[in-house]
């Protein structure tokens, strides 16, 4: 007969499951008493309201406005608001010509003006570099450097292009600036001052891994005249499988390009790197190989498809000399609203009250399980969106709200497999604690199997759409996580405390385990032509189906207790019909 698994102790994991909520709760509270953070979640735009900007994107030499512009444009903007921690912001064209941008709730006048200003590309040498994270001691290599006074551009030679790459441009305040920064936090580079063109500056690569001291601006990103992606091509015309970005710049960019490249690619590294900053961030900072003469450069490196495409896009911006002309800025209310919100979390109430009521009378007391389980995961599931939402700006809007609704058939449907599969090694003759821990083996692989499917369909969809529908996708992610952490930190460790008790592991009628509703008081099929009646127990069935001595050794029948197959419901009918006419028989 199955037995518990040795060593497992459900109290500790249920100890550790509140303790671990009742920490974030405890959180939750210190941000709210001390920080601004508030006890309910912030809301999106369709839910709450909030600023809305129409810009004309306008070019300096008053070029045409192309839909590839427009898109190119709003591709600046979203990253833009992306990077400064605004969720669900709405940003679409209209009309072809202009672009609206809808900010909930009150924007401050920062990430305001990050979707007013243009944006703007340029390449700068680079003069050192590190990991991302802080140096131990701030004061490291500050001594003897002068200080930004000081600094004295005639003495390096500026503008003579020899002087871009002299570490003369590192003083005391870049140095500290430098040691201090943090790379690994995204908020580090969110609302930076711009750095002045004629000097150096510290900054961060875009993933964060790496930080670097550039040099002053070398060459603006106007002068660029293209950029693509492309699988590489040998000096052959051979194509080498790898893919590769085709930049190509203007007259005057591809002088200075010249001038760079043939500077850089003497210099010992990092100093033969060029930067490509855009919106204070290193998008790229390859080394020189090699000079260009004609300003066709082609970046190469262990680039997938998408990579290359978007760092060519990225590129691209620096050939849109670009600003925006604010057509209006005003305030706006929700386009749902509350009204809108309350019928969609009385749709979610009225699908938990259903879930409850099926629950009670399918299982009855054991339905509580189900009930409870639900409580904890929505009040979990509310923890983490309100925490979301004071630390990452996190906004719920009507479709994240459908998310959580579809999480309740989510979760119950976890449960009705787990408790469906302790019913069936019930009538197999296991008593309540071997069902349940034989039924949670085989159904933890099914609940699993079904939240990876549904994780899976989050996060494509998460990463293909973009404005409300991601809302859905992440909710929905988000609650099929807390799903397998209710299902592996509560429901089971609480199923098998409850297998424990005389209520549920002597099968009381209202505990959702009588034998009698079970089919367990009838004669049952056990394998191999073996009938146990009501009240024999599936190992007497086992020990009676020893081999005799002197025959040859058999595989043991496919009994309850031995990890053999579970029949379906239409064979043990068959089976049970099966042995009732067989009893009659022999008693007539």
């Amino acid at each position: 007969m199955a037995t518990p698994t040795r060593g497992y102790r459900p109290v500790r994991t249920l100890i550790t499951f509140g303790t671990a909520a009742v920490v974030m709760f405890a959180i939750l509270f210190a941000g709210v008493t001390w920080s601004d953070a508030t006890w309910t979640p912030k809301l999106a735009l369709d839910l709450e309201g909030g600023t809305q900007i129409i810009l004309t994107p306008v070019t300096e030499d008053n070029e045409a406005i192309t839909p590839d512009v427009i898109n190119q444009a709003i591709a600046i903007i979203r990253q833009r608001v992306d990077a400064s921690g605004v969720a669900e912001a709405e940003i679409t064209s209209q009309g072809g010509g202009n672009i609206v941008v809808g900010l909930p709730g009150q924007p401050d006048e920062a990430t305001l003006d990050l979707v007013r200003t243009p944006a703007v590309m340029d390449f700068r040498s680079v003069l050192t570099m590190d990991y991302g994270v802080p140096a131990e001691d701030p004061e490291t290599g500050v001594e003897g450097l002068p200080t930004d006074a000081e600094l004295d551009p005639a003495s390096l030679g500026f503008p003579d292009e020899t002087a871009y790459s002299d570490l003369g441009w590192i003083t005391q305040e870049l140095r500290r600036d430098f040691n201090t920064i943090d790379c690994t936090d995204p908020a580090t580079m969110q609302n930076r001052e711009p750095a002045p063109a004629d000097r150096g500056m510290v900054t961060c690569e875009a993933t964060g891994m790496f930080k670097y001291i550039l040099g002053p601006i070398e060459i603006s990103g106007t002068h660029i005249s293209n950029a693509s992606s492309g699988l590489q091509t040998s000096s052959t015309g051979v194509q080498t499988g790898q893919w590769a970005v085709n930049l190509g710049f203007d007259g005057e960019g591809s002088a200075k390009f010249r001038e760079t490249t043939t500077r850089i690619r003497t210099l010992e590294s990092p100093r033969n790197q060029f930067a490509v900053v855009l919106d204070e961030a290193i998008i790229t900072a390859p080394s020189v190989d090699e000079i260009i003469p004609n300003g066709e450069a082609s970046i190469t490196g262990d680039f997938t498809r998408i990579e290359a495409a978007t760092l060519a896009q990225q590129l691209s911006f620096g050939a849109l000399p670009l600003r925006f002309e604010v057509q209006s800025e005003q305030q706006v209310s929700a386009t749902l609203g509350s009204e809108q919100l309350s019928r969609g979390l009385l749709a979610g109430a009225l699908g938990l009250l259903l879930v409850v009521i099926y629950s009670l009378f399918q299982y009855r007391a054991l339905g509580l399980v189900t009930v409870g389980s639900l409580v904890v995961a929505a009040i979990l599931t509310y923890g983490v969106v309100t925490v979301l939402s004071w630390s990452q700006g996190y906004r719920l809007s009507l479709p994240g709200v459908a998310g959580l609704i579809v999480a309740i058939g989510i979760t119950a449907d976890s449960f009705i497999v787990y408790f469906e599969r302790i019913r069936d090694e019930l009538r197999d003759g296991r008593t309540l604690p071997a069902a349940v821990e034989k039924g949670w083996s085989r159904a933890k692989r099914t609940i699993i199997a079904s939240d990876a499917v549904n994780f899976l369909a989050a996060v494509v969809l998460y990463s293909l759409a973009v404005g409300g529908v991601r809302g859905f996708a992440f909710t929905l992610g988000l609650t099929t996580l807390i799903d397998l952490l209710i299902v592996f930190c509560f429901t089971h460790p609480l199923m098998v405390l409850l297998a424990k008790t005389k209520f549920f592991g002597q099968g009381h009628p209202a505990s959702g385990l009588d034998p009698r509703r079970l089919g367990v008081d009838g004669p049952r099929y056990v394998g191999r032509g073996k009938v146990v009646q009501a009240g024999e127990r599936a190992s007497k069935a086992v020990s009676d189906d020893v081999t005799p001595a002197g025959e040859p050794a058999r595989e043991p029948a496919p009994a309850f207790g031995k990890g053999g197959p579970t029949m379906t419901i239409a064979e043990r009918r068959a089976a049970a019909k099966a042995a009732a006419e067989q009893t009659e028989g022999n008693e007539s």
